[in-house]
């Protein structure tokens, strides 16, 4: 199987890339290397992945069209993942236009991509953001979804509306898939858990949001890419008969398209998270309790029955056994 994945020097990409190599598949990654975070991470990732003979990667932005053309040309990829995108909610409050440019802009040129060569399976990396204000919980993928408080959001949710049009125009079989707050080794450096345990090992306080009040739906970066893994088998057909649609497919009456939910469908609150980590850390925390940031929601609780009963998998992995995994990479990357 050949397979183009976006964001292989990313924290999901590197470990999806990761897990199709290891079973004989033929990977070639894209990834702009920004600095929105930092970049030697991102080339380990990579230097990594390349140490694997299917591999082979190009360096450039998603708004590239001439070189995400003549690269994709050259692999006539079968299955296109793409998981690319300006990421984090926080910053799309300083950087807007660069999330239109990367998640929208971006994302039309992977679908034009897909269009092209009649790919067998598009998968595009959605996000929980856009549930936004909605308060039904947990969260389904039949919810409506019209509230996002960030332009983030709002761009994930733009190119979930895109990607539906082109599974209909073009019968392209789509799959969108909403991740639930991922963590694990290797993760970003703006998450949560990065943050928390370099603050705790080096003595500086953490901020902790809406005075810990918040909750999260973790799942650990293993139980995410098997689910993506299991789901690239999966492709949407369009229905013959869309009356006969169950109640919790989210699969379009008029296309190939379906959207799915990865969670750990447990809810985590913020301060039982911050004890874990001191615990695992041997190490008490400097708490700073603050508001809640703009844009930011309460709580995300995903409802994964959907990837179940497409898959017979839901995600497993305890807070306290993922987080123990997160330490122990840190601690042998960094050498803290």
């Amino acid at each position: 199987m050949r397979v183009f994945i976006t964001g292989t020097a990313g924290f999901i990409g590197f470990h999806l890339a990761k897990l199709l190599l290891e079973e004989g598949c033929t990977v070639h990654g894209f990834d702009g290397m920004t600095d929105y975070y930092d970049v030697r991470l991102k080339q380990r990732r990579h230097q990594i992945l390349l140490q694997h003979p299917n591999f082979s990667a190009t360096e450039a932005r998603l708004e590239d069209v001439e070189t995400i053309d003549r690269v994709t040309d050259a692999f006539e990829p079968e299955i296109i993942v793409h998981l690319a995108a300006q990421a984090g909610v926080r910053y799309s409050l300083e950087a807007p236009r660069a999330y239109v440019d990367a998640n929208v802009v971006g994302t039309f040129n992977i679908m034009e991509v897909a269009r092209r060569h009649q790919v067998k399976h598009l998968l595009m990396a959605s996000t929980s953001s856009v549930y936004g204000a909605n308060t039904e919980m947990p969260y389904a993928e039949t919810h409506k979804a019209d509230s996002p408080m960030t332009i983030y959001a709002a761009t994930k949710k733009a190119g979930e509306a895109m990607g539906h049009s082109y599974a209909h125009l073009w019968n392209i079989p789509t799959t969108m898939f909403r991740f639930f707050t991922v963590y694990g080794p290797w993760g970003r450096p703006d998450m949560a858990l990065f943050k928390f345990v370099d603050a705790i090992l080096e003595g500086r306080p953490i901020d902790v949001y809406n005075h810990g009040e918040m909750y999260r739906d973790f799942t650990y970066i293993n139980d995410l890419v098997h689910g993506l893994r299991l789901l690239i088998d999966k492709a949407p057909e369009r229905p013959e008969a869309p009356e006969d649609i169950p109640d919790w497919d989210s699969l379009s009456p008029v296309a190939p398209y379906r959207i799915v939910n990865i969670g750990n469908s447990q809810t985590v609150k913020l301060l039982d998270f911050v004890d874990t980590i001191e615990a695992e850390l041997g190490i008490p925390a400097k708490r700073n309790l603050m508001e809640m940031q703009k844009g930011d929601v309460p709580a995300t609780w995903a409802d994964a029955t959907l990837l179940r009963n497409l898959t017979g998998y839901a995600p497993q992995t305890e807070i306290k056994d993922g987080i123990a995994q997160f330490v122990a990479w840190f601690r042998d990357y960094y050498q803290k």
